[in-house]
């Protein structure tokens, strides 16, 4: 079968899905989904993409390894969503995670004719994520598969490789996931669970009970990861520098300077997990009992890439792409600009830091 005969069966199939999901009484018409994130900065670089919540950050999985989730059914129609955008963001928010090992779960339902991206989007968007994306992804489940799925596959078999597809994995009820991930970090939308509901309905007569997603705990007050500068600084007797930033640069400089290529490797993420947990925990940390100058580099940027806030702010995102569009000859005083507009307690970390880089 051909290349374009696969494409109408695949389309065939999605309004199958379609009819089915209308003769359950689910969702007869779409619906645009309303926005996820209500809190999400007017200012991120992919606020129009990123305010629908397509794709999530959701915890970590029982190797503790990253997730990241890729919701369909908060995919608006195809004339409100700039798909080029979409892919966009999708890397921004694989280049956070991808020099650790990380999970992908895809959560196929709520794909409908009317906003799924093209057959040639997805051709695009698989040859887009290079080997850097596919080393260290090590598990992609995907919930909910479906004929179209199946079909898809055919059509993209000639260029995926074995590797990679077996890092797949088919799951058709959400409690499958509980076997991978820790469940209760998924922020699983309530049309996916009503589906499964569904599902299981047909297959047992009954509906299950609902799913009930836990709240997020507040943070501790020893806190490192994942918290603002501005609350690590409450809780440490206003100290402009937080411990771990401090601690791993201060090791770093006394045994890392020499070090070719101290940034670019990665550590054990379980390792990496269980220093994130101390430092949080208020624990003192022995980086020599590791035995690897990796690991203090690595918490180090890990700290940065899970601020709330960019260290060089939201705010100032447009304004450092902009420096490129500068009269060479005036970029370095247009970079003083940006900096010294930083509120003080970034610069104060920001110098620091770039103290400490000048160094190395």
């Amino acid at each position: 079968m051909s290349e374009i005969d696969y494409e109408k069966l695949a389309e065939i199939e999605l309004q199958k899905d379609e009819a089915e999901d209308a003769q359950s009484n689910q969702e007869k018409t779409f619906i645009p989904p309303p926005l996820e994130d209500p809190e999400l900065n007017i200012n991120h670089p992919y606020y129009d993409v990123a305010r629908h919540g397509i794709i999530q950050l959701a915890g970590d999985d029982n190797s503790g390894r990253k997730v990241i989730t890729f919701n369909c059914c908060r995919m608006p129609p195809s004339h409100q969503l700039n798909h080029t955008r979409l892919l966009e963001y999708l890397k921004y928010t694989l280049d956070q995670y991808v020099e650790n090992d990380y999970t992908v779960v895809y959560f196929h339902y709520g794909l409908k004719s009317l906003n799924k991206p093209s057959l040639k989007w997805l051709q695009t968007a698989y040859k887009e994520f290079d080997r850097k994306y596919k080393k260290n992804l090590k598990a992609l489940y995907v919930v909910h598969p479906t004929n179209f799925i199946k079909i898809l596959w055919n059509i993209f078999k000639p260029l995926i490789s074995h590797k990679f597809g077996k890092k797949v994995t088919y799951l058709n009820y959400l409690s499958d996931l509980k076997e991978h991930l820790k469940y209760d970090q998924l922020n699983i939308p309530q049309e996916v669970i009503r589906h499964d509901e569904n599902l299981r309905g047909k297959q047992k007569g009954k509906l299950p009970p609902v799913v009930k997603i836990p709240p997020p705990r507040p943070p501790l007050p020893t806190q490192q990861f994942g918290v603002s500068l501005q609350y690590i600084k409450d809780k440490n007797k206003g100290e402009l520098i937080p411990p771990v930033l401090k601690q791993t640069v201060s090791y770093l400089k006394r045994k890392g300077l020499r070090v070719e290529g101290l940034f670019r490797r990665s550590a054990s993420i379980q390792t990496i997990k269980d220093v994130q947990k101390l430092y949080n925990q208020g624990k003192s940390v022995n980086f020599d009992d590791y035995d690897d100058i990796h690991i203090p580099a690595v918490i180090l940027k890990t700290f940065l890439r899970e601020l709330p806030e960019p260290l060089l702010t939201f705010e100032c995102y447009d304004h450092i792409l902009g420096i490129t569009n500068v009269e060479s000859s005036l970029r370095v005083t247009r970079c003083k600009q940006i900096v010294q507009g930083l509120p003080e307690h970034n610069y104060v970390v920001l110098k620091y830091l770039i103290c400490f880089l000048h160094m190395h």
